[in-house]
């Protein structure tokens, strides 16, 4: 499982990625929603997008899943925060995690979004 980790914070991101990996899924990292898009309107195909809300740039996590998703209909998207308050408009068939979450939390969400598909 291909899997896009969107996350302005080194740390956060790199664990982010170790615990995608440690779950058995292939992970590409960028640290914000433009660089992102980007790679979406290039063709590149993921399976998930997993993606922090409040981030530098033009769009934050919420605008970036929507954009994936007229891009790439089926990319499963796991939206991270640490802010209370950050619930807008999940699109359908998404995952909200709060952050610290645990390793078994982003599993859930990872073999969710697996089963989307």
């Amino acid at each position: 499982m291909r899997v896009l980790v969107v996350e302005d914070e080194p740390l956060v991101r790199m664990a982010a990625e170790e615990d995608l990996i440690e779950l058995g899924c292939a992970v590409t990292a960028v640290d914000n929603g433009d660089a992102a898009c980007a790679m979406f309107e290039t063709g590149e195909v993921f399976d998930v997008l997993f993606t922090d809300i409040r981030m530098p740039g033009n769009l934050d996590g919420w605008e970036l899943a929507k954009r994936a998703r007229q891009l790439l209909p089926t990319v499963g998207v796991i939206y991270a925060s640490g802010y209370p308050g950050t619930m807008v408009e999940p699109l359908p068939n998404s995952y909200f995690l709060k952050k610290p979450y645990r390793l078994v939390e982003l599993k859930d969400a990872v073999n969710s979004c697996r089963s989307c598909r």
